[in-house]
């Protein structure tokens, strides 16, 4: 069973998520109402995922998301913001995050990036030879989301993991932006744009081992994989 801490200080949205999860019965939730409880709770019940939101009374979850790293590298943080500000989205990031969902979203979708964080175990008889790719001296695995070179294995969050399949399909080709906004965000807005250019920038800094491979600029249409 996946343990989630859910700090979220909408008393009401909490409680929608937490019986939307727990009817799954593969989830269990422990509330937090503010970014000091969830700290507390954090470190009494060790949980497997972090679902934060980044507006909280007492301790914001950008701040709480800051603390937990400063010891914690591996335990998964997903924040929750209405905010739509890029800058949020980059601070995010740059504070450990490992993905971002903005509100309002589908249970559905939330379902989703929590499992892919967690790299939920599929079957290997379930894998299309066609779900793992060869990127230059990596080998990309989309069904369980790893990025792997030599011994060292690299977790690529779910967003990560369908832009690179994406990428891989057009390799050495022009994979167009509108498209994958369209797919993945919903619409291609200035906002939804930049946020694929953080992923994208993510996506470079775990493939610079290989320095064949590349993520190319192609200004004012998309993006292009070489290697």
């Amino acid at each position: 069973m996946i343990h989630i801490l859910l700090a979220e200080d909408e008393i009401t949205l909490a409680k929608i998520i937490k019986d939307s999860l727990e009817s799954r019965q593969e989830f269990r939730i422990t509330l937090a109402a503010n970014g000091n409880e969830a700290l507390e709770c954090y470190h009494r019940q060790k949980p497997d995922i972090l679902v934060l939101d980044v507006m909280m009374p007492q301790l914001d979850g950008f701040s709480l998301a800051k603390m937990i790293r400063q010891t914690d590298s591996k335990t998964p943080i997903l924040f929750l913001t209405a905010r739509s500000s890029v800058d949020d989205l980059v601070t995010g990031f740059h504070l450990g995050g490992n993905d971002y969902l903005k509100k309002p979203f589908d249970m559905e979708e939330l379902i989703v990036r929590i499992q892919a964080l967690l790299h939920r175990p599929i079957q290997a008889s379930t894998v299309k030879q066609a779900d793992v790719y060869t990127i230059g001296q990596y080998t990309f695995h989309y069904p369980h989301q790893t990025l792997q070179m030599d011994d060292h294995t690299e977790t690529l969050s779910h967003r990560e993991a369908e832009i690179l399949r994406m990428l891989c399909q057009h390799a050495n080709d022009v994979l167009h932006r509108k498209p994958v906004l369209l797919e993945l965000w919903g619409d291609d807005t200035f906002f939804n744009a930049r946020s694929m250019d953080v992923f994208i920038t993510k996506l470079r800094k775990k493939l610079k081992a290989d320095p064949t491979v590349q993520i190319l600029n192609i200004r004012g249409i998309g993006y292009k994989l070489i290697f």
